[in-house]
């Protein structure tokens, strides 16, 4: 029997996760461990075209032995899904057909402003702040996407 919804088909799987939080300029990425109990940033991919990101992920996901991929949807506010929540959705979808791999989409809001405030106090100097931002906010993404299974 196919799985009734997409919180059945990711318990289906087995394995690590990645995570990207999709940014303009980087994109952030983070990874679970197999048994998805624990979530560590990795250093962030900067944003250049479609063929490179593809590669990219296609090594980190063979590196890791990944077997889905959650990408941070940005709902607005008030609940609804603007530009930034379409590309995303158009970049998933994408994604699932190349690397033919689950890719779930997780709500995202508010995980930079926590990644910020997650970064600020453990002593992470301003300027690197920026360049660990990101994957910050893709481990967030992640234990949330694991915790709403």
């Amino acid at each position: 029997m196919p799985p009734s919804n997409e919180s059945d088909k990711v318990q289906q799987l087995e394995g690590r996760l990645l995570s990207l939080d999709l940014g303009t300029r980087r994109i952030g990425v983070a990874v679970s461990d197999e048994l998805r109990l624990t979530v560590r940033p990795l250093p962030h991919i900067t944003r250049t075209n479609w063929k490179q990101l593809v590669r990219m992920l296609s090594e980190l996901r063979g590196n890791f032995d990944a077997q889905g991929i959650v990408i941070g949807l940005p709902i607005k506010m008030d609940g609804t899904e603007g530009p930034a929540a379409l590309e995303a959705r158009r970049i998933a979808r994408n994604l699932e057909l190349t690397l033919r791999v689950p890719v779930f989409l997780q709500d995202e809001r508010l995980t930079s402003f926590e990644a910020k405030q997650n970064l600020s106090p453990s002593g992470v100097a301003a300027t690197q702040v920026t360049g660990r931002l990101d994957s910050e906010a893709a481990a967030l993404i992640l234990r949330d996407f694991i915790s709403s299974l």
